[in-house]
């Protein structure tokens, strides 16, 4: 997300410098004082009454002109009604973050900085996920009541890691869509922290207004995944997808967002989704998002997106056109200044009404008198007692800690030489361009972090280090520092070596090549492992999968760790891990590609393979290549088994509401078959989508240590399946703790409509008749869908 093109990102990194100060000048002004006799008289400050009132009274006394400058991200002030101006845009992706309405200095100069969420996501656990929202948004409320922040966050980015080397993915829940819904849904809640939704009583399709803690939005819709690859970049990328993969893959993500975490603020991409720019699409973001998803709340353009519609990329004739595509395509917010520049001349030339923008203003000012930004001072409100004595505590550290810890995977661990003993392994040689560094593990969209415990000086609490960086950055060109690294290998009792990858690889407008270690990584790892015979044990802090093949086969490799971006308190994790005070859980929320993948085209959007070209598909869910490591590895330090202690003999589906396999072009039944046995039933069926059942996990630890695992609950479609159907799907995950010798029951509530369905080529999602196939471990259950005159 950019504020335009040419600037990029520079403004939201550095808004703290002085020469900025005009943007990022902390709000210490708030609408509705009490202390002016004036606002007595404005029926926008009367909390009594209800918000669409208030709203409708504020725009009956603005100008056109007035309201046209509230509808961009630096909203203008109006000072005759005694309203400051707003900054729509903070990030908080994991943790309140450097943007411009953010402004660290003085009594809180950090915040706590969280994993990126690709290594949160590897937790598999909703309920860390809504704590570390809980938090972000207790930060954020205390730096807006000292005039510090705003209140509109635009976080999280759910969109679907698709392919390996997109520089984004480090921002993403991972490559699965249910995962990543169950992210969007846990994390936004714990950043709203919505009250008890209101139904209206004179409009029951619609939501009634609630007090919001922060707001939260949803980023970027949609198949947004492309950023600048082989010279495509964001701006001009006209992904073409198919109905069925927007269905069952790029769109879920933000429909769960929408609809179970009520988000209240959902961003349109750069991109073009067949031909049409997605801030520009009706059918999107009004007959799907707002209409069929029922979103309360605002959209908001990616930065400048609006101008690429018109300046770069000629979609609109002209200037005015842009403007008129985007407010009546359901947009309300643009990030940038498009909208003030030319939306007065868009109305003058009929191109748009001034009840186009009275749409898109009251969605803008509902959600802001639901922060509350309308009742006066911000500390006499909900959450007024926040402040900087909330920022930055122990327990909010200690989440931080512990979030690294859940996320962390272990790949490798022969001989089970770990976890090493401090006993033993007296001295260690720590080795690497990641050893010892800060600005890494906080990934982007990043804070100021409260403090920082890097690789190296986690693993100093354990045992005496030798340290030698072996390669000056992750570019690793130069291998004059290889040596150093070989001779400290040779003296010491174990060797961690610390590699992968950082925001030069792979980042925001910067996607990758290649899936291997760049420059001469691969050769310093190859020489440290020729200079001892002492356990060498690999650490990969990176995002994007990496073909680390070589070290997975080689023996003379102990262990591999994958580690992430793993946040403020990322060393002291790892160093927890590898000594064995953390007993690992984590599981890869993506699949490792070999890097014979990076020949297929970045932007061929089909998730499916096609056997008639070779290509190979995407994620675990259709990929039919090799793999370097799947969708859900992961070691733990002790053992696991798994049974089916509940689940349904059967499920039934109404006869009548069924329709005969035909009707999916599947090959090779009969027509008896068909008859017989063989249907499908639309998922959105009354009588489909009412269905629920209940199934039971146990989960034994039979191994010789405590731990937290993830259980994942997978789903196989039943044989005779089209072809086109996914290979398997996640359909439920649950983060337990077990100690050793013990057993733990888990249950998963599912949905048969929703978890065992699949789409077809017209998006519409099935639930096909037959056997499915239960998956946790090695355990399976067969669970026969049956139409009920077969019972």
């Amino acid at each position: 997300m950019e504020i335009n093109i040419g600037i990029k990102l520079i403004l939201s990194r550095f808004c703290i410098v002085i020469a900025l100060a005009i943007v990022c000048t902390a709000q210490t002004q708030y609408a509705c004082d009490a202390k002016d006799p004036t606002v007595q008289a404005y029926a926008f400050c009367n909390m009594a009454l209800p918000i669409r009132d208030r709203v409708e009274d504020l725009l009956a006394r603005l100008t056109l002109q007035e309201k046209i400058n509230q509808l961009v991200n630096g909203a203008a002030n109006i000072s005759r009604l005694g309203i400051p101006a707003y900054q729509w845009w903070q990030e908080a992706l994991h943790g309140v973050a450097v943007s411009p309405g953010v402004n660290f200095g003085g009594l809180v100069p950090g915040a706590t900085s969280f994993p990126l969420p690709l290594l949160t996501a590897a937790s598999f656990n909703a309920t860390l996920f809504y704590k570390i929202g809980q938090v972000v948004s207790t930060e954020g409320r205390a730096m807006h009541n000292i005039g510090r922040s705003g209140l509109t966050f635009w976080s999280p980015n759910v969109n679907i890691f698709r392919d390996p080397r997109w520089g984004r993915g480090q921002e993403t829940p991972g490559e699965d869509p249910y995962l990543s819904s169950t992210f969007a849904t846990f994390y936004v809640r714990g950043l709203q922290e919505v009250d008890a939704l209101l139904i209206s009583t004179n409009d029951s399709t619609s939501l009634g207004p609630s007090r919001l803690k922060v707001s939260s939005c949803c980023k970027h819709m949609t198949a947004y995944d492309v950023d600048n690859w082989n010279g495509i970049d964001r701006y001009h990328f006209d992904a073409q997808v198919t109905a069925q993969d927007l269905a069952d893959t790029f769109n879920p993500p933000f429909q769960s967002c929408v609809e179970d975490g009520h988000v209240s603020s959902v961003m349109c991409s750069y991109n073009r989704v067949n031909g049409v720019p997605t801030c520009a699409d009706y059918n999107l973001l009004t007959n799907t998002v707002r209409n069929s998803w029922s979103l309360n709340g605002y959209i908001v353009s990616d930065c400048d997106a609006v101008r690429v519609l018109f300046d770069d990329t000629n979609y609109a004739a002209t200037a005015e056109d842009a403007v008129a595509d985007v407010l009546r395509a359901g947009m309300d917010l643009n990030c940038g200044s498009f909208l003030a520049e030319h939306g007065l001349s868009a109305v003058t030339k009929g191109k748009i009404t001034e009840a186009d923008v009275n749409t898109a203003l009251s969605n803008l000012l509902t959600v802001q008198m639901r922060l509350g930004l309308f009742d006066g001072d911000p500390t006499r409100q909900p959450y007024g007692e926040l402040g900087p004595k909330d920022v930055c505590t122990n327990e909010h550290q200690q989440l931080a800690l512990e979030a690294a810890q859940q996320g962390i995977v272990l790949l490798k661990n022969d001989a089970n030489i770990l976890p090493l003993s401090s006993s033993k392994f007296r001295t260690l040689a720590v080795i690497g361009p990641n050893a010892n560094v800060t600005n890494t593990m906080i990934g982007n969209y990043a804070g100021i972090p409260c403090k920082y415990i890097t690789p190296l000086a986690g693993l100093q609490s354990y045992a005496t280090t030798l340290y030698a960086q072996g390669c000056a950055n992750v570019a690793c060109k130069d291998g004059s520092l290889i040596n150093a690294a070989t001779n400290v290998a040779s003296e010491a009792d174990a060797t961690i070596l610390i590699i992968g990858l950082d925001q030069s690889q792979e980042a925001e407008t910067l996607d990758r090549t290649s899936l291997l270690l760049p420059g001469q990584q691969q050769q310093l790892i190859y020489n440290v492992l020729n200079a001892t015979t002492n356990p060498v044990v690999i650490v990969i802090m990176a995002a994007g999968p990496i073909d680390v093949s070589f070290a997975k086969t080689d023996p003379r490799v102990s262990g591999i760790l994958w580690v992430g971006y793993p946040g403020q308190a990322g060393g002291a994790a790892i160093a927890q891990v590898i000594f064995g005070d953390y007993n690992p859980g984590g599981r890869l929320p993506v699949t490792w590609y070999p890097q014979s993948f990076t020949q297929i085209s970045m932007v061929d959007m089909h998730m499916r393979p096609n056997e008639v070209t070779g290509y190979p598909g995407r994620t675990y869910r259709f990929y039919t290549g090799p793999t370097v490591y799947h969708f859900g590895e992961g070691l733990s330090y002790t053992n696991y088994s798994y049974g089916f202690s509940s689940a349904p003999a059967q499920i039934s589906v109404s006869k009548a509401s069924t329709q005969p396999c035909s009707a999916l072009q599947i090959a090779g039944l009969t027509q008896a078959e068909e008859e017989a046995s063989c249907f499908h039933i639309i998922a959105s069926d009354a009588s489909c989508s009412s269905l629920k059942f209940q199934v039971g996990i146990k989960v034994s630890n039979t191994g010789s240590m405590d731990g937290s695992h993830a259980v994942l609950l997978f789903a196989v479609p039943p044989a005779g399946a089209p072809s086109d159907s996914p290979k398997k799907q996640l359909i439920g995950f649950r983060s337990v703790h077990v100690k050793t010798g013990t057993e733990r029951k888990v249950s998963f509530n599912i949905r048969p409509c929703k978890d065992l369905s699949t789409a077809r080529e017209d998006g519409e999602r099935v639930l096909l008749g037959g056997t499915h196939t239960l998956s946790v471990g090695d355990a399976q259950f067969r669970l026969p869908v049956l139409s009920s005159l077969e019972r």
